[in-house]
């Protein structure tokens, strides 16, 4: 019962599992897709790094043209590069595989300096709550990002100032928890499990740090 716990509360902020796996719970259920708090992404305190093209000439030519056309997220794409000319789908989506990696691993690592300037309040302490049950029980968890196979935008809009990309990030993962003897009570040491999570970012586009915050993650469907 304690590792089924375990692995529930895991997937609930990480993603969900493809194979036989039981559908992990999903966090933010019931809450009818409410949006964050845009005011949570005026911090400074962001993630995802992108260039900072501030210095650049602002002639046509600068501005990027990576924005995919017909699709879901065209037009939030196109409205928030009209807020930011700087902005760049292709740099963005590099930047959420290198946050992606570091969030996961200092989450596997129990590392709540290195994740709390990465991630809004309420994501926090999602990540953090997780955290503390599993060293209430004194047991570890090793994680192993074998690589990301894909990560693509699903969704972009602008609140206000606010710009708002939710990304599937599909990665392949090796996870085990450990009990304090170092036995595994979940998770296999010698399997690869492939996993999908949708992540949302957020940006105010008005600030001169180009910086993305972490403001929500939720299961598929």
């Amino acid at each position: 019962m304690v590792a089924a716990f375990l692995v529930f509360r895991l997937r609930s902020v990480l993603g969900k599992r493809t194979g036989n796996e039981r559908p992990p719970h999903d966090p933010y259920a019931g809450r009818d897709g409410a949006r964050p708090d845009p005011q949570e992404a005026n911090d400074d305190s962001t993630v995802v790094s992108l260039p900072d093209r501030s210095g650049q000439n602002d002639a046509q030519s600068d501005i990027p043209t990576d924005i995919p056309s017909g699709t879901p997220a065209t037009d939030g794409l196109k409205a928030i590069q009209a807020a930011d000319s700087a902005f760049s789908v292709t740099e963005f989506i590099e930047g959420v595989r290198m946050a992606f990696e570091m969030i996961v691993t200092s989450f596997a690592g129990g590392e709540r300096e290195t994740l709390r300037p990465l991630l809004s309040d309420e994501v926090y302490e999602n990540f953090a709550g997780a955290i503390v049950e599993r060293e209430a029980r004194s047991e570890t968890m090793e994680m192993t990002l074998v690589g990301i196979r894909e990560a693509e935008v699903l969704e972009a809009t602008m609140d206000g100032r606010v710009a708002f990309v939710t990304a599937k990030i599909v990665s392949e993962q090796i996870e085990v928890v450990r009990d304090a003897a170092g036995e595994p009570v979940s998770g296999d040491p010698t399997k690869v499990s492939t996993v999908t999570d949708i992540w949302t970012f957020a940006r105010n586009t008005r600030s001169r740090n180009p910086n993305w915050t972490l403001v929500a993650t939720e299961a598929p469907n």
